[in-house]
């Protein structure tokens, strides 16, 4: 299939106004001129550094999930271990820094697995999802200040029952748990 992801029916930007600059995310107010000529005055950007999520299957085939409290939907939530692709840092990179620093695994054979946008019509960045099969203990945990998360090593079949009763909800880690289970691990 062809790249159908295009700049076609781009809009001008008649003026930016950064209503917020800080480290994790910028906040911008841009005017706008759609292709037909019409003016958006007031359209919301989030500019935030890309993220990354890690698919990880241990030596003994277990997948390594994280529980962590997630303010903004007030909820304490199952997830892949992710984080933040820092300035300058490959995505692959960032995976394997994130992998280690949240869980304290490593090693293992990785591949990228798809790559997402969290909300493309005002958000800037991407999801990056890298597949590690084979990792193993290597190291202990080495948080952010601000992160709280608990490891747990599971079995597939229980990420896939939380995948399929809908108790995972972060919609980055969904699609490719999707993809994992339903087209990778059967192939």
């Amino acid at each position: 299939m062809e790249n159908t992801i295009s700049k076609d029916k781009s809009w001008k930007v008649l003026k930016s106004e950064y209503i917020s600059k800080r480290p994790w995310m910028t906040a911008r107010k841009d005017c706008v001129e759609l292709p037909d000529g019409r003016v958006n005055p007031e359209y919301w950007v989030l500019e935030y550094p890309d993220w990354v999520n890690v698919i990880a299957i241990t030596k003994d085939g277990e997948m390594i999930m994280e529980r962590q409290y997630r303010h903004g939907l007030g909820m304490t939530c199952y997830e892949l271990p992710c984080g933040v692709v820092e300035a300058g840092e490959a995505p692959l990179d960032a995976a394997r820094r994130e992998l280690m620093e949240e869980t304290g695994y490593s090693g293992g054979k990785w591949e990228k697995l798809m790559t997402l946008s969290a909300n493309a019509s005002a958000m800037t960045n991407l999801s990056h999802t890298f597949l590690a099969v084979g990792v193993e203990k290597t190291g202990t945990q080495n948080l952010d200040a601000t992160e709280d998360l608990e490891v747990h090593i599971v079995s597939q079949s229980f990420v896939k029952q939380l995948l399929d009763n809908n108790q995972i909800m972060q919609s980055l880690m969904v699609g490719p748990l999707y993809k994992y289970f339903y087209e990778i691990q059967k192939s």
